[in-house]
């Protein structure tokens, strides 16, 4: 409800979305990322070192676009000899969704900077 503000969004794995949007939605939430860089469950399950996701993301992505109620996007952090070769997997994913694909560089962290993505959404 501030002057101005015209979306409030999160990033997520989207492992606990499900249980948490509806009051998410209730706060004013109207765009979300979600964090999947890969489609192959047992990589994914690394990524997010949890057993037994099973892909709650892919899932959590198919919910929302089929749901149309929110602004989505995916953000794939493409890594060599990781997941380069998901790239048109992700395409053919999402080509007929109403989601925003977003590939990402990775950029190792090394502990001693920290860096901050600020992106536009246009409507």
């Amino acid at each position: 409800k501030l002057e101005g503000l015209k979306t409030i969004a999160v990033t997520t794995n989207g492992i606990n979305l499900t249980r948490l949007l509806p009051r998410l939605k209730e706060a004013g939430l109207n765009a979300i990322n979600i964090s999947l860089d890969t489609l192959v469950p047992a990589k994914f399950e690394f990524i997010v070192r949890r057993k037994g996701t099973n892909l709650s993301s892919k899932a959590t992505v198919l919910i929302l676009a089929g749901m149309c109620l929110l602004s989505l996007q995916v953000n794939c952090v493409v890594m060599r000899g990781f997941n380069e070769d998901e790239v048109l997997d992700f395409v053919d994913f999402t080509k007929d969704l109403p989601v925003d694909v977003r590939f990402i560089e990775y950029m190792p962290f090394d502990g001693k900077y920290c860096c901050f993505e600020i992106s536009s959404w246009t409507e």
